[in-house]
């Protein structure tokens, strides 16, 4: 067996039949969402496997700790302990930034390249991994497997993953283009199975049902379970969630927790407890969808008159979601509700500052409106003026300015940020101690430090950042953009090492590896940054930068075919890019040099 396989048909059952000229099986997953939520399938895999390599290997997981850890919560029990930032360490009252919607890609990366490097220490292979219910996975799993398919050799693993017959688009993804790709289909019965259940069955096939976590398709599982009657449905589901938080693996409480709690009978105070928390966790670590899907069904179940707190925290956190995905617009219209259901100051607060970013970050073409966002960014500082608790007064102010600040960049308007920022960093730094502020300082800190850059003033942004990393040396997007600023000052060996911390700190994105490649040709380390330009071409077959960085390497280094190649390559993706065109311009330059002279 030489491909990767996809397996279709209407029912799990039909599923199972695989072929048998497969490797031997290495694990078989199921990768249904409603079970631990987020890296369901990769993280049933993980925590089989990285015990093992971890004996074997140790440097392995190391290598890759960060995007274990951040798949798969039980790892914190085999691994020694992730390093923490503030941002990590803070509680949600004080929740101001947000990972962006590529991180899963690069979490993605990193346990594809775990798997490749930890299989290579545990197993000669070849080995087959099964994946069933592909098409109720998570968007998580869905860029891991869409990442195996089209990077790992089926010769040394063959993947088999398992679908439904019904389109593989809700919501979007890499995975079914992945699979029309890198896969072989196979198609099973599509045919719809006629449902006969005796009411004495009932009982027996509803608690299966609810055992399985909801997850089955057998036709008289799911009508038993709709004939059993509410009390008893509720009761079952109470069980379940009860059980399953004895078992103590937090993955549980992305899953399948939150769906016994919201199903059982309290679904407007435990439901809404177990939705929220889980919604919390997946924001927080950049889970958008599965954060968007928690909150809504945490909006639904909520009671907003009598607890209105968890009910603008689902929305709240629906909307973060929405603009993260790329859907500001439906985000503006959950505050727009949000405003007109009360008038918390708190709540204008935090929806006025939210719309103002909405304007300002997300929304873009016609929808964007910078003197709305300039006006909400306003009101959201009124508000804050107006709170009666002094530290909370600076807190709010210096932190809604800030956000003016943002809305006069975005209007080209940087001296004007530049002072907003440097006001509000004194406000923080006159009211509040200094325990009390290093996030928010930190923050602060890290948007003037932009601004400077934009304003060429690259030793004040490098004099900015050494002192958030000082206090938050963990946090890799600091060490990345002190090494970008470094390298515009020519000081490519501390540009370096920032890049080498940033890449132990974070998942692997392709930028990280561009950036150290940079720095690498710069000290002349030909070959080193040849790696990383490859790498990161790896990571991201459409980073037109890395095509021009690494053509002008082969360039330099005399390979004109390769860096034909990348030229080609590049130019079809940004066909006036100029770093591609001026080194297409020396290839045919020389080329005409080196052409015969016709007699």
């Amino acid at each position: 067996m030489a491909n990767h396989l996809w397996l279709r048909a209407r029912y799990c059952r039909d599923r199972q039949r695989l072929p048998d000229d497969l490797h031997p099986v290495l694990a078989t997953v199921d990768a249904h969402r409603r079970l631990r939520g987020p890296y369901t399938a990769a993280g049933t895999l993980l925590r089989q496997l990285v015990p093992a390599v971890y004996a074997a290997a140790p440097d392995v997981v190391d290598r890759h700790a960060v995007a274990l850890l951040s798949s798969t919560p039980e790892l914190r029990a085999v691994l020694p302990v992730a390093v923490e930032t503030l941002t990590s360490l803070r509680i949600p009252a004080e929740r101001t930034r947000f990972f962006c919607r590529r991180r899963t890609l690069a979490i993605a990366h990193g346990l594809v390249a775990f798997l490749r490097d930890g299989l290579a220490q545990l197993d000669p292979g070849p080995r087959t991994l099964v994946v069933h219910q592909a098409h109720r996975a998570d968007p998580t799993d869905g860029e891991v497997l869409a990442l195996l398919l089209r990077r790992m050799d089926p010769a040394r693993l063959t993947l088999v993953v398992t679908t439904g017959t019904e389109p593989l688009d809700e919501p979007a993804g890499p995975l079914p283009a992945a699979l029309a790709a890198h896969a072989v289909a196979i198609t099973g019965p599509d045919a719809v199975r006629p449902v006969a259940v005796d009411d004495a069955d009932v009982p027996t096939l509803a608690r299966r049902y609810v055992a399985g976590h909801g997850t089955a398709d057998d036709p008289a599982l799911v009508a038993a379970y709709r004939r059993l009657g509410a009390a008893e449905r509720a009761r079952l589901h109470d069980l379940h969630a009860a059980l399953l938080a004895e078992c103590g693996e937090p993955s549980l409480a992305l899953g399948a927790v939150p769906y016994h709690a919201e199903h059982g009978s309290d679904p407007a105070g435990a439901g809404v407890r177990a939705l929220r928390a889980a919604a919390d966790h997946c924001l927080d670590m950049g889970f958008h969808d599965a954060g968007l899907d928690l909150a809504r069904r945490g909006r639904a179940v909520a009671d907003r008159d009598r607890d209105p707190g968890h009910w603008w925290a689902c929305t709240s956190t629906m909307a973060t979601c929405l603009a993260a995905l790329g859907r500001a617009a439906e985000a503006e219209p959950l505050y727009d509700e949000a405003r007109a259901s009360t008038a918390s100051p708190k709540l204008h607060l935090e929806a006025a500052h939210a719309t103002a970013m909405l304007h300002t970050r997300y929304l873009d073409g016609a929808r964007r409106d910078l003197g709305r966002a300039r006006g909400f960014a306003n009101a959201a500082i009124a508000v804050a003026s107006l709170l009666p608790d002094p530290a909370e007064r600076a807190l709010h102010t210096a932190f809604t300015g800030t956000g003016l600040a943002l809305v006069e960049l975005a209007r080209d308007d940087a001296p004007a940020a530049l002072r907003l920022v440097d006001r509000c960093v004194a406000e923080l730094d006159a009211h509040l101690t200094p325990g009390r502020r290093a996030l928010h300082r930190a923050v602060l800190l890290h948007n003037r430090a932009r601004i400077r850059a934009r304003l060429g003033r690259d030793e004040d942004a490098l004099a900015d950042l050494t002192e958030i990393i000082a206090a938050d040396p963990n946090d890799a997007e600091y060490h990345f953009d002190r090494a970008d600023v470094l390298r515009r000052l020519g000081r490519d060996a501390e540009a370096l090492d920032d890049y080498e911390r940033a890449l132990r700190l974070a998942p692997p994105f392709p930028e990280l590896y561009h950036g150290r490649g940079e720095a690498r040709r710069a000290l002349g380390d030909a070959a080193g940054a040849l790696a990383d330009f490859d790498t990161a071409v790896e990571l991201d077959p459409s980073f037109v930068d890395a095509y021009a960085s690494r053509a002008r390497l082969y360039h330099d280094r005399g390979a004109h075919a390769a860096a034909w190649r990348d030229v080609d390559a590049g130019l079809a993706l940004d066909p006036g890019n100029a770093h591609l065109l001026a080194v297409e311009s020396w290839l045919h330059a020389e080329a005409a040099v080196s052409a015969p002279t016709a007699q």
